[in-house]
């Protein structure tokens, strides 16, 4: 019975697999477009299943093994997605196409156009592109993303915006782009924008893009489009995060024993003995660098949104939290951000009477609304002097952090009048006192974060509302008006402290003896009050009216689109701010203010300063653009724009900024139109001119100045009179006007397999004329130059972006990239003028601007190694025989005689190399598949190098950058770094390309994986959509560079320190979860 059991289930399941067999089955079929050209690369996969294929170069497919009651799955980028039962036979699909995807659009200034027809050079980042950002400010969110656009992160301090260059460095007045928001444009940045409430970004870089906007393009125009509420119920869309960060690199200084052995190292060199017997004794001693980072920093954001509406109105509304505290300082309340964010967009169709009639028949109006209050402290950053990081490089390792109570009972003698303002910790032990004949103005670091610092705040309110009627046949009509109303300020006090002999703050009391007509003597004290309390207050309001005219139509295969327009802005600023001395109640921070001071205006202890209304800006523009395309084949497009600034005087205040475009569709053409692997092919080109008048009020006039003294009479018989007068402070230029860009693009737009595989490049030429700067003008003309438009700087380039992205199924991947080459050169200063001096620093100029020469250039001698003996010494000599550097010694640098004149001196500096990179580029990666998404984003830069100057060689005795180690000890040690000194008789420390270091980097900007849960499982609990995910921020960086990192914008703030490390605040390495939510 058993063995029957066995026969008969052995005959069932071979029954069974013959039925299996019988209904599976090879499916065939062919894969069209509504045109009948075949779908190449379209993915066919059996519903449910890993089981697919794609389409050949002729349309067909082959699926085995496909069950007869299977649905497959058509897919292709272009197309709708198709399910398709297989029945019996073979199948014929046709995809229809995606017209949402066909007919992209892109936002341009005053409109929208077909992707197809732009012939510009504009990048769009897409809401597609930043769904996998999460980002704490907007500027951040270009970082690497398109091309032509470089973005530097110039800190890790959570206050600091990012650099952002559009097609290199446009002036040296300034090259920062024009932001729109909404189709208002913005002031005073744009860090109070939420990152989370942009729909898109478009990028403008050439000059046809731009021109519509004129004055203010000459450096790019960023436009950002919110998020706007959609037709539907509502919806409730919540995102969370929560992250760690910490500095991706601490700089790697001497520890103690490191520390004793090169101090010693630089006694002998100089002649004298060692001052430490047995340098190993000491360890590792103190980590001054690590003390000061705030390990684990936390990064918090809340973001809401509620949108939703109906045919006659529809509304977004957002909220937004974001809390940041700084790696360096953030422990302390010295570092740190936070803002929170209001904005409401709310859009409403006033009637729509398009059925009834054709002329006035639908009218709209839109409002956005935005609030955003913002906190932060800040500490000194990217300084070589008594920043915190600064003083944490110098300090000795051998230092202890705490004074031992020895130490402390002999401060009472050292410093008996600071000795009571010592700073102390939360538990009351004493900082150790520094030396400040040793380290100046540096300082203990943990005691300077722990005194208190200026607290900053800002509220902004933005309100932008448009009304738009349909005057008749696509002809519109478009009123808006927006209001730019900031307030920021400061506050903050000054408590008494003692840090060094050097760095101090207490009260004083200073005697004063009168004397009466008697002879009688009277003597009062006066208190020098050390405690002061600051506080400021800032206001502008800027508005902007605008009305527009559009008109769009379509004839047959004839396309015009036309905008005429006007705009009109004004801004006004004030400004109030007092400070006094004398704290009533120094130890209740509560109660600290100007108001609670003893000072009195009289003793020179009490201030105040304002003005109303200072002097207003004032911008009053006209333009037009009208464009035009033959069945989208040939496109052309011509713009004028007229603005009037009140920065210039009467015989300048206009400037007129033209542009020409044109395009040809060659996919359109007869002969491209069945090729089936090609889907666009685009050639472009423009030219065009934008300004600049970003240089300040009446730079053209002079002011008066007071405080002068005019001589009266000969002088003969004492008839010399002296009376205090005023003159003007300098020379006017009446004539100055608009700086210019003269920009030149030539574009290709190509599109393979659906679009699948986009390809776009771009040649730009970019010319900036009559930059406004100081003229040279003869010593005997006795007064300050004149600003004149004497300057030109030249940007030319190569702008490449490559994307791929495609399905297979439930699988679905992109891949983009991006690179740019950028060549700065400064071509001319005028009047003969050969030179623009830069920044400086102890050891020399550092940087410079030469006609010929990219702007700024790093600026110093070069190097030919190092001296490894005395004969090498004594063959660096000059064509009469005599040494080339009599000083030095076999160590020492051997220093290039450039002009041949042959003297080593000052004359011989020229060009080491120079902050701004050649190369650009970026690298974003990402895949989703079944309900898991993964992003990755590379962003770096090739061929520019950083001077690395955050080591003191002013100061002998303080810590050393580890790469010290490295020098020369004997010959054929080091060929690169020079025996250590104190002070070197061959100026070795001079400023040289041994300063300058790599800079080129690769850093993982954004690694995230996000799992989103099945919807069968969340809606059960109400939720639509349950997003989470783990997010990298700067995952890993590679570089050569040995500094805290190699993204350096400049000390000073300026272009002229473009490349300068001082010592700047690393860039954190952030570790975040969060979660998304949509209900």
């Amino acid at each position: 019975m058993k063995h029957l059991t066995y026969r008969i289930a052995l005959i069932f399941a071979i029954m069974a697999l013959s039925c299996a067999n019988a209904f599976a089955q090879q499916v065939t079929g062919t894969v069209k477009d509504a045109a009948g050209e075949p779908v190449i690369g379209a993915a066919v996969v059996v519903e449910g299943t890993t089981n697919g294929t794609t389409v050949d170069l002729d349309g067909n497919f082959v699926l085995n093994a496909v069950p007869s009651d299977a649905v497959l799955v058509v897919s292709s980028i272009g197309y709708k997605t198709a399910h398709v039962p297989v029945g019996g036979g073979s199948l014929n699909i046709i995809l229809e196409e995606d017209s949402t995807m066909l007919e992209e659009t892109v936002v341009v200034g005053y409109g929208v156009q077909k992707k197809s027809v732009v012939t510009a050079a504009i990048s769009s980042i897409t809401s597609e592109d930043l769904k996998s950002q999460s980002q704490t400010r907007v500027d951040n969110l270009l970082q690497g993303m398109t091309s032509g656009v470089v973005v530097t992160t110039p800190s890790g301090a959570p206050d600091a915006a990012g650099q952002v260059r559009v097609r290199g460095v446009g002036s040296i007045n300034g090259s920062d782009p024009l932001y729109i928001i909404d189709g208002f444009a913005v002031s005073g940045g744009i860090d109070y924008l939420n990152p989370n409430d942009i729909e898109r970004i478009e990028v403008l870089k050439d000059a046809a893009s731009g021109a519509v906007y004129g004055a203010r393009a000459a450096n790019g125009v960023i436009l950002v489009t919110t998020k706007q509420g959609q037709k539907g119920k509502t919806k409730v869309n919540y995102d969370f995060s929560y992250g760690w960060q910490n500095p991706w690199r601490k700089p790697s200084v001497l520890n103690a024993t490191e520390y004793a052995i090169m101090m010693n190292e630089g006694y002998i060199n100089s002649g004298s003995a060692p001052v430490y017997d047995n340098p190993y004794e000491f360890g590792e001693g103190t980590d001054w660098v690590g003390l000061i980072f705030n390990n684990n920093a936390p990064v918090m954001k809340h973001d809401l949104n509620i949108s939703g509406g109906s045919d006659k109105l529809t509304y977004s509304t957002s909220f937004g939290y974001l809390s940041r505290e700084g790696t360096i300082g953030g422990n302390y309340g010295r570092s740190n951000y936070d803002r929170f964010t209001v904005r409401q967009t709310i859009n409403s169709v006033l009637f729509d009477n398009t059925a009834d009639r054709s002329w006035l028949n639908k009218m709209t109006f839109n409002t956005n609304v935005s609030y955003a209050h913002i906190n932060s402290t800040g500490i000194s950053n990217n300084s070589e002097f008594a920043s915190p990081l600064g003083s944490a490089l110098g300090m000795s390792p051998l230092l202890d952090v705490y004074a031992t109570p020895e130490e402390e009972e002999a401060y009472k003698t050292m410093y008996p009048e600071g000795y009571a303002h010592i700073v102390r910790d939360a538990t009351g032990r004493a900082y150790t006192v520094v030396d400040g004949n040793v380290y100046n103005e540096q300082t203990h670091p943990l005691a300077s974060l722990s005194l208190p610092g200026t607290k900053y705040d800002t509220d902004k309110f933005i309100v932008n509302g448009a009304a738009e009627i349909n005057i008749w046949d696509n002809l519109k009509f478009r009123s808006s008006v927006g209001i730019d109303l900031a307030f920021w300020g400061n506050h903050g006090y000054t408590k008494q402290y003692f840090l060094s002999s050097k760095s101090y703050n207490y009260n004083t009391v200073a005697s004063e003896t009168t004397y009466d007509k008697d002879g009688n003597a009277t003597t009062t004290e006066k208190i020098n009050y050390a405690e002061s309390a600051q506080q400021e207050m800032n206001r502008a309001l800027r508005w902007q009216v605008e009305n527009v005219i559009s008109y769009d139509k379509t004839f047959g295969k004839h396309s015009v689109a036309a905008v005429l327009g006007q705009t009109a802005i004004r801004s006004t600023s004030s400004n109030v701010g007092a400070n006094a001395r004398g704290l009533m109640y120094p130890y209740d921070e509560w109660k600290i203010s100007v108001n609670n001071t003893t000072g009195q205006q009289a003793d020179g202890n009490r201030n105040g300063w304002g003005s109303w209304n200072s002097i207003a800006y004032s911008l009053l523009s006209y333009f037009g653009r009208v464009s035009y395309n033959y069945d989208e084949r040939y496109m052309a497009e011509a713009t004028m724009r007229a603005d009037a600034s009140s920065n210039f005087g009467p015989s300048n205040k206009w400037g007129y900024f033209p542009s020409v475009s044109l395009g040809w569709n060659m996919k359109n053409e007869e002969f491209l139109k069945d090729v089936p692997w090609l889907s666009a092919l685009k050639l472009r080109g423009s030219w065009g001119i934008n300004g600049n008048d970003n240089i300040g009020s009446f730079r053209y006039a002079v002011y008066m100045s007071t405080g002068n003294n005019y001589t009266f009479g000969s002088g003969a018989n004492g008839s010399e009179t002296i009376s205090i007068g005023a003159k003007p402070n300098g020379l006017a230029n009446p004539n100055a006007k608009w700086e210019q860009s003269i920009q030149t693009d030539l574009g290709v737009d190509v599109g393979f397999l659906g679009n699948r595989v986009t390809f776009t490049a771009d040649w730009y030429d970019k010319r900036t004329s009559g930059m406004l700067m100081s003229m040279q003008v003869p010593g005997y003309a006795g007064d300050s130059a004149p600003i004149g438009n004497v300057g030109t700087m030249s940007n030319s380039g190569v702008e490449l972006d490559l994307s791929y992205r495609d399905n297979y199924g439930d699988f679905s991947w992109n891949i983009s990239a991006n690179a740019t080459y950028t060549k700065n050169v400064l071509t001319e200063l005028g009047d003969d003028a050969t030179s623009l001096y830069g920044s400086s620093h102890k050891i020399g100029q550092l940087t410079r601007g030469i006609v010929g020469l990219p702007f700024p250039y790093f600026y110093g001698h070069k190097s030919d190694g190092i001296f490894q003996n005395a004969e090498e010494v004594a063959a660096h000599v000059n064509k009469d025989g005599n040494l080339l550097q009599p000083n030095a010694q076999p160590g020492d640098v051997r220093f290039l005689d450039v002009d041949g004149d042959g003297d080593i001196d000052d004359d011989d500096r020229t060009y080491i190399g120079k902050g701004t990179p050649d190369w650009s580029f970026g690298l974003n990666v990402g895949f989703e598949w079944k309900g898991i998404d993964f992003n990755m984003l590379l962003q770096g830069v090739v061929g520019n190098q950083v001077f690395n100057v955050t080591r003191r060689t002013d100061l002998y005795y303080i810590n050393l950058p580890k790469t010290i180690l490295n020098r020369w000890t004997g010959e054929g040690t080091s060929n690169t770094q020079p025996r250590f000194m104190f002070d070197s008789p061959n100026n070795n420390y001079r400023s040289s390309n041994l300063w300058v270091e790599d800079a080129s980097f690769l850093r993982a900007r954004n690694v995230q994986l996000g799992y989103t849960l099945p919807q069968k499982w969340t809606q059960k609990v109400a939720v639509q959509r349950f997003r989470v995910y783990v997010q990298a921020e700067n995952l890993f960086t590679l570089t050569k560079y040995s500094g805290c990192d190699p993204e350096v914008t400049g000390g000073n703030g300026f272009s002229s320190d473009l490349g300068v490390d001082r010592g700047v605040y690393p860039q954190s390495r952030t570790f975040s979860v969060g979660v998304n939510l949509n209900f």
